[in-house]
């Protein structure tokens, strides 16, 4: 929630006079980004430090710190890939894991923290950041578009369990954005039309919560 995706949802939110609930590693970074979002947009906002690459230990905590929120809007951005595109035995025994732990156990958990209270109050949204590597196959990024896959599945399955109790559930199918995940491309680094900043697409993003459950975000993206 510090940068990129992330950072834009919370600002864009809050510019809507939405109270926000950081959740990210670095506890320097959400504490600047945290102050910043409560005194440009006069909100409230807290931040929980968490890093999803631990897997299950971190969640404890999480449930903790949300246990008497009321939240209604949540969005599962957080997302590691390749630092480079390689074939799927070159990519280290850890990288794995820690998309695996990221990319989709952040959501699985987040969404079991708090959807049990969405459902109570027979209201809320719930936006998974998927990727539009999940639509054909990836070959040289193949773990990272595979648990894309997961999660365009697990959205869409979750729409039909949870939708006739007041939930909207979205899975974002989008394509490059310019963040620090896509930094090692030359080619996206030239900011090429289809290629938006992160406010830009997330400006775009939020018009489509409630409306379309699954959606590439962006108009350049869509076409």
């Amino acid at each position: 929630a510090t940068e990129g995706i992330g950072k834009a949802y919370a600002e864009e939110l809050a510019s809507h006079g939405i109270n926000i609930i950081l959740v990210s590693r670095n506890p320097e970074k959400l504490k600047k980004v945290s102050d910043a979002i409560a005194a440009t947009y006069k909100v409230k906002t807290q931040f929980i430090v968490a890093d999803f690459s631990l897997g299950c230990e971190v969640y404890p905590h999480i449930k903790e710190a949300l246990r008497n929120v009321e939240v209604g809007i949540l969005v599962n951005n957080v997302g590691v890939s390749y630092d480079y595109p390689q074939i799927t035995t070159e990519v280290l025994e850890d990288k794995p894991w820690e998309i695996i732990n990221v990319n989709i156990g952040a959501a699985v958990m987040m969404v079991h923290i708090v959807l049990p209270g969405m459902v109570q109050r027979k209201r809320g949204a719930i936006i998974n950041v998927s990727s539009g590597s999940c639509c054909r196959p990836s070959p040289l990024m193949n773990i990272y578009a595979s648990s894309k896959s997961f999660m365009d599945s697990f959205s869409r399955a979750l729409h039909y369990e949870y939708a006739s109790k007041g939930i909207f559930v979205q899975s974002l199918v989008s394509y490059f954005v310019k963040t620090s995940m896509t930094a090692s491309s030359t080619f996206l680094k030239t900011k090429p039309l289809l290629v938006p900043e992160a406010k830009d697409y997330v400006r775009q993003a939020v018009r489509t919560i409630g409306i379309s459950r699954r959606t590439a975000g962006h108009l350049s993206h869509s076409i």
